[in-house]
């Protein structure tokens, strides 16, 4: 049981309990889209992955760069909500009881990313927003939706640390095709008070 609390306070990602979650990420918000080494990454590790839309009649559908590399039994939720805790991503929680660790990447930070990580963490989830898996229009809305979700306990971490950690060991399974994802080019650096983070 101190385990388990330890590795919470510490944030320690686990293979075996970990999902990610995908918000929103649709055509209509194309402008603010950067890649998606999260994703992939997730998909050769293995772990269960959620994506939502929002409002799909009017702000389209899926981008197709990320619908091509989901894994195939990926729910897609539409919703109206701003966060992503619908009645059916709840109840894919509630029914995998393993998963709690949530890894959440996608659009807007400061709204819809935001909104769900107050409620996971509320409902006692861990949260870990990658950096450079967000974004919103605006950098400054951008920036003070990171700094609200760190204030309120959720771990601000980029892809990269995310997947090594979950991997764990360089023999793990789907080892090289991370460590190529990761290789690719990625967005500069951001400043906020007292962080440093990928736009």
């Amino acid at each position: 049981m101190a385990a388990l609390a330890a590795r919470a306070a510490l944030g320690n990602l686990s293979a075996n309990s970990t999902a990610l979650l995908v918000c929103d990420i649709q055509e209509r918000f194309r402008p603010v889209i950067s890649g998606f080494p999260a994703v992939r990454g997730a998909n050769v590790i293995g772990l269960p992955v959620v994506v939502t839309e929002q409002y799909p009649s009017k702000l389209g559908a899926t981008v197709s760069e990320l619908k091509e590399v989901l894994p195939p039994a990926a729910p897609v939720v539409a919703k109206t909500l701003f966060s992503m805790l619908t009645p059916e991503v709840d109840d894919f929680l509630t029914t995998n009881t393993a998963i709690k660790q949530l890894l959440i990447c996608g659009i807007e930070t400061h709204v819809c990313v935001l909104q769900t990580s107050l409620d996971l963490l509320e409902r006692g989830y861990e949260v870990h927003v990658l950096t450079d898996g967000v974004s919103s229009q605006r950098t400054t809305d951008r920036e003070a939706g990171l700094v609200r979700m760190a204030q309120s306990g959720a771990f601000l971490v980029s892809s990269e640390m995310a997947l090594f950690q979950l991997m764990k060991d360089a023999k793990a399974l789907g080892f090289k095709e991370v460590s190529a994802l990761v290789r690719e080019p990625r967005p500069e650096i951001l400043q906020l008070p007292g962080i440093s983070m990928r736009v």
